[in-house]
């Protein structure tokens, strides 16, 4: 399974923080937002990742990120000229995906929880992943049945049929290369992620996993929960003593890399509070 994570727009929530940087490079604590979109890939045992970012921002991305190769990944960039669309991705990243499975994550979400270990891509399905939220108005909503597939997908709906929220991480059958370039754009002139969904919805095949009790998402778009994020992996860190988000200790982790490699990577890190952190979990 091939990965994508969308770091490309504007950042207009957050104007004018974003007039002169990329949303996804902003910190959320101790580290920049993408690194945890990456390290929820990593979870999912996913090597192979492409960054969409505006053509402003990809310089500043791979100077960032690099090639990936000192976390056991391959990182490959593309740019998205205008903010036409979430499953724009899809034709963005064609080539890239090639025959496989993908996933796709937005650049402004944080996932913390147990684990992505289970999670494995089917063929001809998608998965969705819902979340559990006390204002469902305010999001993509999804309902489904006993079988956890997906009955129904609104957009910020009045009336929600169920109070699980639609979070930005998505799991596809390589079909979402062909339904993407089917669609028409919305009136808003995007090519909306909600209409490929709605897709594999009419075959019957849109499974939504719940993320349950444990789980933490987060959506750093807007001042507020932008500082949210930041308080939340504080306060997270510093009491349990992991670190979140950190792409050293993913690759760990999932083995994508051995102690040794782990070891020279820290040594090449400056003394501070996150390499520290690094040495006390996995020296």
């Amino acid at each position: 399974m091939k990965g994508i994570i969308l770091a490309g727009g504007t950042g207009s929530r957050l104007h004018p923080v974003t007039l002169s940087v990329s949303k996804q490079m902003l910190p959320i604590y101790d580290k920049p937002l993408i690194y945890y979109p990456l390290c929820t890939l990593m979870e999912l045992g996913i090597k192979e990742i492409l960054i969409i970012c505006t053509p402003n921002d990809k310089k500043k991305f791979i100077q960032l990120l690099g090639n990936g190769e000192k976390w056991g990944l391959s990182l490959k960039y593309k740019t998205q000229e205008k903010p036409n669309g979430i499953a724009e991705s899809f034709i963005i990243g064609k080539k890239f995906i090639g025959n496989e499975h993908v996933a796709l994550i937005l650049g402004d979400n944080i996932f913390y929880g147990p684990g992505f270990q289970d999670i494995k891509p089917v063929d001809n399905k998608a998965i969705v992943f819902g979340y559990k939220v006390p204002d469902p108005e305010r999001y993509g909503v999804v309902a489904f049945g006993k079988n956890q597939f997906a009955e129904s997908i609104e957009e910020k709906p009045k009336k929600p049929k169920s109070n699980y929220a639609v979070t930005g991480l998505y799991i596809y059958d390589n079909k979402v290369i062909e339904y993407a370039e089917n669609l028409k754009p919305s009136k808003r002139g995007e090519l909306e992620i909600t209409d490929i969904n709605k897709v594999f919805l009419r075959k019957n095949l849109l499974e939504v996993n719940l993320l349950k009790q444990g789980w933490a998402w987060l959506d750093a778009g807007t001042p507020d929960s932008l500082l949210q994020a930041s308080n939340y992996i504080q306060t997270i860190q510093n009491r349990q003593s992991v670190l979140i988000g950190s792409p050293e200790a993913t690759a760990f982790k999932q083995k994508f890399i051995n102690k040794k490699a782990l070891l020279r990577l820290i040594k090449e890190l400056p003394d501070n509070s996150y390499s520290n952190l690094l040495k006390r979990l996995f020296s």
